[in-house]
């Protein structure tokens, strides 16, 4: 099998394929009711939210908690389904 020679970085590939893209695809502005309806929905809370939701130490540890539990839990049974695969094959 003879090798290709490479004229080209992949740094230059992913150039020319950014330029040949950016003139490829136009952009499209969504719909105004959209916007302004996301815009409601979505709020950023206040600082003080922020921070009296961060100073709530025991909410904090219940939520690190049953992440590090829900992790746990899913590693375990990976591992168990692993287990019984591994053993038929």
């Amino acid at each position: 099998m003879t090798k290709r020679k490479q004229t080209h970085s992949p740094e230059e590939d992913i150039q020319f394929l950014e330029a040949h893209l950016a003139g490829t695809l136009k952009p499209v502005a969504p719909p105004k009711e959209i916007v302004q309806r996301l815009k409601i929905r979505v709020q950023m809370p206040g600082r003080e939210e922020i921070t009296s939701r961060l100073s709530d130490w025991r909410r904090l540890f219940v939520v690190f908690g049953g992440v590090v539990s829900g992790m746990l839990l899913l590693i375990t049974l990976a591992r168990a389904f692993y287990y019984l695969v591994g053993r038929r094959g």
